[in-house]
């Protein structure tokens, strides 16, 4: 591992030893306080290595200026990384494992649980022949998603402080809270920031850029039945248990996430609770195209009014409230992030494609409130669960096209 790559890595493995699992079910915001902990903890260390006018502020977002070193004209640029990790797996007592060198074949996450990576079981690792790979230990996740966006971003002001011979403009950090719930960051103050275009650095492949994302709502059903004894049913009885799974066994199977991939969207039902008085169905509506995203909704709509038909005595209520919108034509309109983007990976040899996420980003949101936001690889697979892995080689690109965006932005 190279002095830069150290550097990286050492930040990473002391954040992800505090834990910062986010909770959708909280009303509060941040959803858990270990996030405003580790907000008080990158204050102190952002102003250690040359940032000033650094906040927390009431929700704990933590914002910092790296000021600008040159007279030369150049736009205020915005990084982003998010500092929770997702609830879907554990993420207390996370014990980073270093595999260095690897040479293409098996890595051994957990012999005693028989965890094992390998090109057959994640076919990117045979791009990264040589470098050093970080796992858990396979009692938790890695939480590179999106720590290791972190600790690039804060490894990236100490370079520029240790190298004043590199001209840049003003660099305006943000580290932010609840991107996994998907709620913090519309209270992010996109105008107090003040920047005119920013990145977040929390993809995952080498060169995987998301400039695009779907659009998307969350969907629920309430149905209120009729309830009485099964014996006397008959003419009577309304079933949401019965009614509910009517419904979803009725969407079309060629639009649900199992069958679908690419720019294709669907619609997800994901919870259901009820009895026989009351059912409750939570579900999200994705697509990227926004002319089929609408179309999805009305066919929820003409589906729910079939059932209307089918079970008269039952009340059936749909709703839909908006998530997010697709960045694709705000980034189009305002190119500049795009172009210094795509500049920075040709100038330090990044392959790389660009895509429609299957999912929303922070820079979705941000991009929609006026800050053109696209999202760049930070270096990690297999996110969310024990099998997330992590390439230095990858993280230390990521770290060279953030240098290069912010000296390049120099005019």
């Amino acid at each position: 591992m190279n002095p830069l790559q150290q550097k990286i890595y050492d930040r990473f493995v002391r954040y992800v030893s505090m834990d910062t699992t986010s909770d959708p079910t909280s009303t509060v915001t941040p959803t858990t306080l270990s996030q405003m902990s580790f907000a008080d903890t990158l204050a102190r260390e952002m102003r250690a290595v040359g940032f000033s006018d650094v906040e927390v502020d009431e929700y704990g977002f933590v914002t910092g200026l790296l000021p600008a070193n040159t007279q030369k004209k150049a736009p205020v640029i915005g990084f982003f990384a998010h500092m929770d990790t997702v609830c879907d797996y554990n993420g207390k007592d996370i014990h980073p494992v270093l595999h260095p060198h690897y040479d293409g074949g098996v890595l051994t996450i957990n012999a005693e649980k028989k965890m094992f990576l390998s090109p057959q079981t994640a076919p990117d690792l045979k791009l990264c022949i040589g470098d050093d790979i970080v796992t858990a230990d396979g009692n938790t996740l890695l939480a590179a998603d999106d720590k290791i966006g972190i600790a690039m971003i804060m490894t990236l002001a100490e370079y520029f402080l240790a190298h004043p011979e590199i001209e840049h403009g003003p660099l305006k950090a943000a580290f932010t809270i609840d991107e996994e719930t998907g709620t913090g960051i519309a209270f992010f103050d996109v105008k107090k920031f003040g920047a005119d275009f920013a990145y977040t650095v929390d993809g995952a492949t080498l060169g995987e850029i998301n400039c695009g994302n779907f659009n998307a709502d969350t969907v629920t059903l309430h149905i209120t039945g009729k309830s009485c004894h099964p014996g006397s049913a008959k003419g009577f009885m309304a079933n949401p248990v019965r009614i509910a799974a009517d419904i979803i066994s009725s969407w079309p199977e060629d639009k649900l996430p199992e069958t679908t991939d690419g720019e294709d969207g669907f619609v997800l039902f994901k919870d259901i609770e009820g009895g026989l008085d009351h059912a409750v169905v939570k579900g999200i509506v994705r697509e990227h195209d926004l002319k089929k995203f609408e179309q999805f909704k009305h066919m929820l709509e003409e589906l729910v009014a079939q059932k209307r038909q089918k079970y008269p005595a039952a009340k059936i209520e749909l709703t839909f409230k908006k998530q997010y919108r697709n960045m694709r034509d705000i980034l189009k309109e305002r190119p500049q992030a795009m172009e210094l983007l795509e500049a920075a990976l040709k100038e330090n040899g990044v392959p790389y494609h660009l895509i429609q996420a299957r999912g929303g980003t922070d820079g979705a949101q941000l991009s929609l409130r006026g800050l053109p936001t696209p999202n760049i690889f930070a270096g990690y697979e297999n996110p969310h669960g024990p099998y997330e892995w992590l390439s230095m080689g990858w993280a230390e690109k990521a770290f060279r096209v953030l240098e290069s965006i912010a000296r390049n932005a120099v005019k």
